[in-house]
């Protein structure tokens, strides 16, 4: 079988079989497509199911490099292999062809993205004023008490949304705020007293203040869902005219930016964030030079 036969073979199985959506076949087809024209040109003859059998991993190594030299990215070259990959198992089931060299072959990493945090008259635009999207004062409290919260502690939303009452800093006591984070590790956070101030403002409108319940609570009296503070959040950057990446997350890293340039060291700011590898922390040290960077670029003279 010719290796165009059987990528069209491949392709409607994805479609009928798997019920992959139109766009993702499209994409399956264009990625095998490409990695077959290159495998011709490189094994230097027609490609048919048997020289798809017997390419080594040298061969594939060969495709990824071709296709990084192209300029396409890590998650790009990710992509490409996992149709590949795919393709190679659905033959290996449905012809009894297998090639064992393509699980020798290392995914490309793609980079991740460096926290976008806000500057800090952005993170506090939006703590104080994020009461202007509601006429009640039920809902201005809680929502001023939970974005002053995100941004003056550096808590995930989900952190955040799953404090109960008991849980609450108190606006005269310097006890901090314990915070159970990913894999159910616990974290001490100390508390600014503008974030206690906040708090207590809104546990005088709680509906249910009793230790047990919700710190947060919706509208139906449940524990706040995280989409509700995320579409609020929205509706305020697009009124403020703030970037589209003010998110809740944002204001986490705002956190831990802004507390990096007052002088923090990224130990600190580790235990701060809950992070259970350094490295992760040291992100916001790019984030950090990107802003001098930029700074430097707009204010250098320049001969």
């Amino acid at each position: 079988m010719q290796a165009d036969a059987a990528r069209q073979e491949f392709l409607t199985w994805l479609g009928a079989e798997r019920r992959s959506s139109p766009l993702t076949v499209e994409a399956y087809g264009a990625d095998l497509a490409e990695f077959f024209g290159f495998m011709t040109q490189h094994v230097g003859g027609e490609l048919d199911v048997a020289a798809l059998a017997a390419l080594r991993a040298a061969d594939l190594r060969a495709w990824l490099a071709h296709a990084a030299a192209a300029g396409r990215g890590n998650a790009t070259r990710a992509r490409h292999l996992s149709a590949v990959r795919t393709f190679f198992r659905w033959l290996a089931r449905r012809h009894n062809v297998a090639n064992p060299q393509i699980r020798l072959l290392a995914t490309p990493r793609a980079k991740r993205p460096l926290p976008r945090a806000l500057t800090p008259h952005a993170a506090r635009e939006i703590a104080e004023n994020i009461e202007d999207m509601s006429d009640s004062a039920a809902i201005q409290a809680r929502d001023t008490a939970l974005f002053t919260l995100l941004y003056g502690c550096g808590l995930r939303i989900a952190e955040a949304l799953a404090l109960n009452v008991a849980d609450a800093p108190r606006e005269h006591s310097d006890a901090a705020l314990r915070v159970v984070g990913k894999g159910k590790k616990e974290r001490i956070v100390p508390v600014l007293p503008v974030v206690r101030q906040a708090m207590a403002a809104w546990l005088r409108h709680h509906a249910r203040p009793d230790p047990a319940a919700p710190l947060f609570l919706g509208a139906r009296g449940k524990r706040l869902d995280p989409g509700v503070a995320q579409r609020t959040l929205r509706k305020f950057r697009r009124l403020a005219g703030l970037p589209e990446h003010a998110t809740p997350h944002a204001l986490r890293h705002s956190f831990a930016t802004h507390l990096l340039a007052g002088g923090a060291d990224l130990r600190s700011i580790q235990e701060l964030l809950g992070h259970a590898s350094l490295s992760t922390t040291q992100r916001y040290t790019s984030v950090d030079t990107e802003r001098l960077m930029q700074v430097w670029r707009q204010t250098h003279p320049r001969g």
